[in-house]
């Protein structure tokens, strides 16, 4: 079981503060979902796990021992994968250049997106929004990481692209959590904990049936 924390998390970007003495868990195997409009600190929560960015307080604790002084390069190494919302991508590599980075073997990420098999010559920086946000999961999906993080995930998809992305995401065996705006009625159905933040700091912390409509 992997689980990845912020205790009393503080992140300033120059003088104002984004995240104000923020707590919460996330366990794995199993998805998380961060819940926020924009500016509520949600995307701050996925930098700080990975670390992207610095804590001004607090700490970064993954599976109980405490990360905030470890490389962003480093956390990589030992298994965690972000996926930004924007330039998740190498855009001048072609689609089978990206996949080739993390692994010769591609089936398990095509058989993911078949809609990606047509534009494997093609370079990631000319595909549409939603074929570079399947690009960037067929990467997850052949890491094979331990944690993962994911901005938005479905972002430009199809819905039926974007449900067979959620499913694909609560199956994995590691521990995820995905920022969205609000709760995909994909995920009304499945088991994940919930953390909605504004402003800065978590208003709910619980099971996705729990949250108030």
């Amino acid at each position: 079981m992997t689980t990845v924390a912020l205790r009393h998390a503080r992140v300033r970007y120059g003088p104002l503060e984004a995240l104000h003495g923020v707590t919460l868990a996330a366990p794995g195997p199993g998805l998380t979902v961060l819940l926020g409009r924009n500016g509520s600190g949600r995307t701050t929560v996925l930098r700080a796990l990975a670390g992207t960015v610095a804590l001004s307080g607090g700490a970064v604790v993954w599976d109980g021992a405490d990360v905030t002084g470890v490389p962003a390069y480093e956390r990589a190494r030992r298994g965690l994968c972000l996926v930004p919302e924007r330039r998740a991508v190498f855009g001048s590599l072609t689609v089978r250049e990206n996949l080739d980075l993390v692994s010769s073997r591609h089936d398990p990420a095509l058989d993911a997106y078949p809609q990606l098999r047509p534009l494997l010559e093609r370079r990631a920086g000319t595909l549409s929004g939603g074929e570079q946000r399947m690009l960037a999961l067929s990467r997850v999906l052949l890491a094979r990481a331990r944690v993962v993080l994911v901005d938005e995930p479905v972002q430009g998809m199809s819905p039926p692209v974007a449900a067979r992305t959620y499913q694909l995401l609560s199956g994995l065996d590691a521990c995820v959590v995905i920022a969205e705006q609000r709760l995909p009625t994909a995920l009304r159905g499945r088991p994940a904990f919930v953390c909605e933040l504004r402003r800065g700091a978590v208003v709910f912390a619980g099971e996705a049936g729990e949250l108030p409509r």
